[in-house]
C-alpha cells in the first residue's frame, strides 16, 4: 500500500516476530473464541483519533497467520483526520478485515497494538520533522536506540514512515562512544583508537563530546560524528560554527587539520524545544531525539465485528 513500500525492508525473519506475539497473547485456552465460534464475519478497524497511519505490514501478518483477509481503505503513511470527517467523537473506517470470527478476535488485540504504537511513532516523527524544517533546518532529525527490547523493529518502522532518520538500529550498526567508554580507556583518542582498530574503514564512529575542547580531541582522533551532548542554547550553536570553521574539510580557513565529519546535537530535544531553544542551527548535521518513540502518544483504533454480516 505505501508508496514507498516501507515493508521490503523488513528481514527476512521479521513474521516470526508476529507469531511470537500471538503466542504470548493466547498461551493456553481461548476461552472467548469458544463462545463466537468458527463462523465466517466481517470487521472494520476504525481510527478513533487522527493521526499517520503505521505499521500494516504488521497488522496484515497478524491475520495472514490466522488465515483472515485485510482490505485497507488508507495507504500507509497517509494522515487520517478523524475530527475533520466527523468531529470529536468520529470514527474512520480505515480497513475491512473477514475470516472466522474466532480467530478475528485472537488476533484483535496484537493487530490494534502493534499498529497504534507505530502510528503514534509516525505521528510524533512527522510532527517534529515538520517544526524543525519550518525553522529554517535542512540536517537531519533522527531517532535514537531508546526503543522497547522486542519491539524495536515496529518503532523503528513508524520513525521511517513519519520521515524521520533512524539513527543506529543496535549496537552493531554504528560505532558509539559515550563517556563511559572513555572513562573506561583513558581518553577519547584512546577510546577511537581502538574501536578503529578492529571496525575498520566500514563503520563510522560517532563519539559523545561535552565540551568543545573533548569534540577538537574527537574530531582530530578520527571521530566521523561528534556528539554534542545535553549542550543547548548559544553555547551548543557557537560550538557547533566554531568547530565547522575550524576544522571541517570544506571549510575555506580550515588549516591542515581539516577533517570530514558531522555534528551531532542530542540530549533534552523534543517538540516544545525544537522550534526554539537554542537547538537548531544548520551548523548541526544531525538532530537525535528519544521524544518522538518514548512515551509518545499512541493513535487509538478499534476493530468492531459488523453485526449484520
Amino acid at each position: 500500500m505505501s508508496k514507498h513500500q516501507y515493508e521490503h525492508l523488513l528481514p527476512h525473519s521479521w513474521t516470526t516476530q508476529v507469531t511470537a506475539w500471538l503466542a504470548e497473547d493466547t498461551p493456553s485456552f481461548d476461552w472467548g473464541g469458544f463462545v463466537v465460534g468458527d463462523g465466517e464475519r466481517t470487521a472494520h478497524l476504525n481510527a478513533k483519533a487522527s493521526g499517520i497511519l503505521a505499521g500494516v505490514p504488521f497488522f496484515n501478518e497478524v491475520f495472514k497467520q490466522l488465515e483472515c483477509t485485510v482490505q485497507w481503505h488508507y495507504e500507509e503513511g497517509q494522515y487520517i483526520d478523524v475530527k475533520k470527517q466527523g468531529g470529536e467523537k468520529a470514527k474512520v473506517v480505515v480497513a475491512t478485515v473477514k475470516g472466522s470470527v474466532r480467530k478475528l478476535l485472537l488476533g484483535e488485540r496484537v493487530a490494534l497494538n502493534t499498529l497504534a504504537r507505530c502510528s503514534g511513532i509516525a505521528t510524533a516523527s512527522a510532527a517534529f520533522l515538520d517544526k524543525a524544517r519550518k525553522t529554517g533546518y535542512k540536517g537531519i532529525v533522527a531517532g535514537t536506540r531508546k526503543t522497547t527490547p522486542g519491539f524495536r523493529l515496529v518503532e523503528k518502522y513508524g520513525m521511517l514512515v513519519g520521515g524521520v532518520d533512524m539513527h543506529r538500529n543496535d549496537l552493531s550498526s554504528m560505532v558509539m562512544l559515550k563517556d563511559n567508554h572513555i572513562w573506561a580507556t583513558g581518553s577519547i583518542t584512546n577510546a577511537i583508537e581502538k574501536a578503529r582498530s578492529v571496525c575498520g574503514f566500514s563503520q563510522k564512529i560517532d563519539v559523545e563530546v561535552q565540551s568543545e575542547e573533548e569534540a577538537r580531541e574527537a574530531i582530530l582522533a578520527g571521530a566521523d560524528v561528534i556528539m554534542l551532548d545535553n549542550m543547548n542554547g548559544d553555547k551548543l550553536i557557537e560550538c557547533a560554527r566554531k568547530l565547522k570553521q575550524d576544522l571541517h574539510v570544506s571549510s575555506t580557513s580550515a588549516g591542515k587539520d581539516a577533517k570530514t565529519f558531522l555534528i551531532e546535537s542530542s540530549g533534552g530535544i523534543d517538540l516544545d524545544n525544537v522550534g526554539g531553544g537554542g537547538h537548531v542551527d544548520n551548523a548541526i548535521d544531525i538532530i537525535s531525539t528519544s521524544s518522538i518513540h518514548q512515551s509518545t502518544k499512541h493513535v487509538d483504533f478499534s476493530l468492531k465485528i459488523d453485526p449484520s454480516s
